[in-house]
């Protein structure tokens, strides 16, 4: 039995924003099951330039998982099939010799396709730039620390602070809906005092940015919490939701 795996990859190419994509379909033999995925798009790389063929563009940085640039649509799945792993964390040996992989970006208005499987994903940067910071010095860690916060309080506010603005709740919506990333950026800091003067501004100028980006309204189907690679909890949406209408009517 052989320890590597022939694949069928079928991937998005798109030469540009403006120009019509297509699935084209790449056979791709001897893959290790220790690659990553991104590891694997390399070796796919690596033999279409040597074809003469252009490579696929794709978007990654740390591969780490830190980072969120990976992402990709895999099998239908944003970051592919496993629970709270990036796409540069997936390794092929979750796959089996002869499977067909389909691989794709990012599916979302807000999200236009530059190239490829890579998107823009600056409505994010822009949404956090109407509001997800806390605009006064709040002095080093021993500053920091000195303000008393409960345990659970703080637990809270770091679980959501785990986003690292992917964008896979985004994509995995059916709304093409942010709520879960800016639910997240604002629980983080409206759970901390250092963020409470500034939560009725902050929650009402990302909202209204989240809005005129044009992502879609959030229905509850909880398919964003499914596809966080960080685990971030719907629950933050219910607190966004009470945010918003006490800074609309308080």
């Amino acid at each position: 039995m052989s320890d590597t795996l022939n694949l069928t990859l079928k991937v998005w190419r798109q030469a540009g924003p403006d120009q019509p994509g297509e699935f084209r379909v790449y056979q791709l033999s001897d893959v290790s099951p220790d690659m990553s995925f991104l590891e694997m798009l390399d070796v796919l790389n690596e033999q279409l330039l040597a074809q003469g063929e252009e490579p696929v563009a794709f978007d990654h940085d740390c591969r780490e998982g830190i980072c969120g640039c990976c992402g990709l649509v895999i099998n239908g799945q944003p970051h592919g099939p496993l629970r709270e792993t990036t796409t540069c964390q997936l390794y092929m040996r979750h796959f089996k010799d002869g499977d067909t992989i389909v691989i794709e970006p990012w599916r979302a208005a807000a999200f236009p396709v530059v190239k490829d499987l890579i998107v823009d994903r600056t409505p994010l940067d822009r949404i956090i730039a109407a509001g997800g910071y806390v605009s006064v010095n709040t002095g080093q860690a021993p500053d920091g620390n000195a303000i008393p916060v409960p345990q659970e309080v703080a637990e809270k506010a770091l679980d959501a602070a785990a986003c690292i603005g992917c964008g896979a709740c985004v994509a995995a919506c059916k709304n093409a809906s942010a709520m879960l990333f800016v639910s997240a950026k604002v629980s983080h800091l409206a759970l901390l005092p250092q963020g409470h003067p500034e939560r009725k501004k902050r929650v009402l100028s990302m909202v209204s940015q989240m809005d005129a980006e044009g992502f879609g309204a959030c229905t509850n189907t909880y398919e964003c919490e499914a596809a966080c690679p960080e685990g971030v909890s719907i629950t933050n949406i219910a607190r966004l939701n009470r945010e918003y209408f006490k800074a609309l009517f308080a």
